[in-house]
């Protein structure tokens, strides 16, 4: 849902948008609908697996070599795994948190890091959450992988302080899609970010100066 709204968003600004999935269909589901409501948008994809470091790798420089430069990178890979107590944590659902909000944000920030430094305004964000800095004992899981992806955002950062990219954290509580708010029409939704909002802060990062946006925590739910 995020995804779609932030590809959707970039396309109706003019970019030409690369998108990576390992599910072709959902890939293909993607650039289909967002074809049909930006005519004329350049939306492409590749079924690439993130957990593989090395088609990470292949990714990013095929983006590159394609288009000529590589302006922006947003991880999107989410999921969430937690329990009902701390004691209840099960370490598989760390594993497999470390594996979608970890490894694939490491794989992608080095593959695609260099090619960032050479843009004259790379960008790159991560989706956050509110827990990684008040966790609960039954979150343990999530907001310990959301505090470890922020950890290493924070040091790409650091490495593009002499350039002219930016690295940023974006954070929400949680995110809402108009689907959502249509499946359940009296819910109330108390801080969540629309996924329309989320797009609309992501675009932003190529208008606001390079040292205003690197290496900082941008809030879209109340700390």
């Amino acid at each position: 849902m995020a995804g779609r709204a932030t590809v959707l968003r970039l396309a109706q600004a003019g970019a030409t948008v690369a998108c990576g999935d390992i599910d072709a269909r959902k890939l293909d589901e993607l650039m289909d609908s967002v074809r049909r409501a930006v005519p004329g948008a350049i939306v492409v994809g590749q079924v690439v697996d993130l957990l593989d470091p090395q088609a990470a790798h292949d990714w990013a420089e095929h983006v590159e070599a394609e288009y000529g430069r590589v302006d922006g990178l947003i991880h999107m890979v989410g999921g969430w795994r937690g329990s009902k107590t701390f004691g209840d944590v099960d370490l598989a659902d760390w594993d497999f948190m470390h594996d979608m909000l970890v490894r694939t944000l490491q794989h992608t920030s080095l593959g695609f890091h260099e090619a960032l430094k050479r843009s004259d305004n790379g960008r790159f964000a991560i989706i956050s959450a509110a827990a990684a800095h008040k966790p609960t004992g039954g979150n343990a899981v999530y907001a310990t992988a959301k505090a470890a992806a922020e950890t290493w955002t924070l040091s790409l950062a650091d490495s593009f302080k002499d350039s002219s990219a930016a690295a940023a954290i974006l954070v929400v509580k949680a995110l809402v899609s108009p689907e959502m708010r249509a499946e359940k029409p009296n819910a109330k939704f108390a801080g969540f970010t629309e996924t329309a909002d989320l797009a609309e802060q992501v675009l932003s990062l190529w208008a606001r100066p390079t040292d205003e946006v690197n290496g900082t925590h941008l809030w879209l739910t109340a700390q």
